[in-house]
């Protein structure tokens, strides 16, 4: 007998926020090798247009790692098996700028749980809204569970 995957569907976790600090910033841009100045000088930040030091394309990963939920908890909240989980995939529409000094709060939900092939697919969605309460990124992903 399977699990009851519509049940998780809507479940919302607890919310987190984070501060993006311009040393996280550039220790992300070296980790990926993007050698942009943007990513390591507030004025050439501005000299682009932006308000401070943006953060790169996947940044978000960083603001979930330091903040949301560990791995743990999380297979815990969607009563998976640890040692049958994956990364399923990830998507990001990124709404706005996020840039060094924004205090971002990240709400996560549920929005789709399937069963497919022999494998249980979660789909979150977090939101992600800085200091002004406008929303600046959605980060959507799906978890497997093999089974």
């Amino acid at each position: 007998m399977g699990k009851d995957l519509v049940s998780k569907v809507g479940m919302e976790f607890e919310p987190y926020q984070f501060t993006i600090e311009r040393g996280k910033i550039k220790e992300f841009a070296l980790a990926i090798g993007d050698d942009n100045p943007i990513y390591f000088d507030r004025e050439a930040a501005q000299q682009a247009g932006f308000r401070d030091v943006p953060m790169p394309p996947s940044f978000a990963t960083v603001i979930d790692l330091w903040a949301g939920p560990d791995f743990e908890s999380l297979v815990t909240l969607l009563e998976m098996n640890p040692l049958k989980v994956l990364h399923g995939e990830q998507g990001y529409d990124y709404l706005n700028d996020i840039c060094a000094g924004d205090e971002i709060s990240v709400k996560t939900r549920v929005t789709e749980a399937i069963t497919k092939k022999g494998m249980n697919l979660i789909t979150t969605e977090k939101a992600y809204t800085n200091q002004h309460n406008e929303q600046v990124l959605v980060a959507r992903a799906v978890v497997i569970e093999r089974h």
